[in-house]
């Protein structure tokens, strides 16, 4: 069996980071964020279509990378993260990412804390907005009746708590 853990929240929350060294520590893979790839290349601002094109290939890199996992692999983002911006940016989301959320089976969602430092590039949008975001995501796991931990932390602390939690609820 293998495990889907989903690193999901706000902008600048070491969500990248932390998958890397959770698929470091456990030996596996990691899937990264599709979406800054896809926003590079188009070199032009994003729009609500774009969001479904970012979305369906996120879902598509999940279901052919778990292939390769050994024992957990670790989604940096999927389509919680689509849905909520599509939300918060539009007010309207895609009804395919609405359709295929929970076809992700995903056994465990660590949700990323605020508690970092805002990181700015020329992707992220909303430094004053994360309390909010964060409180989106919250609600959105919790309606949904999603499994997921709050994870917090700065550093190496951060990773070593995130662990603490995977080895919790799956040893």
């Amino acid at each position: 069996m293998t495990y889907r853990v989903a690193i999901t929240g706000p902008e600048s929350t070491g969500k990248s980071i932390l998958s890397e060294h959770l698929a470091h520590h456990f030996q596996t893979i990691w899937v990264p964020e599709y979406a800054r790839e896809y926003l590079v290349q188009i070199n032009r601002p994003y729009n609500f279509d774009d969001i479904l094109v970012i979305a369906k290939k996120q879902f598509h890199q999940m279901e052919q990378r778990v292939k390769e996992a050994q024992k957990y692999i670790f989604y940096d983002t999927e389509l919680l993260v689509t849905k909520i911006w599509c939300d918060f940016k539009y007010g309207k989301c895609h009804p395919w990412i609405q359709q295929n959320m929970n076809k992700q089976n995903i056994d465990l969602y660590l949700l990323t804390d605020i508690d970092l430092p805002w990181q700015p590039d020329r992707l992220r949008e909303h430094p004053e907005k994360r309390t909010i975001l964060f409180n989106l995501y919250k609600n959105e796991l919790e309606s949904r009746k999603l499994p997921f931990e709050i994870v917090s932390g700065t550093g190496q602390q951060r990773t070593e708590n995130a662990i603490a939690m995977i080895k919790q609820r799956f040893h």
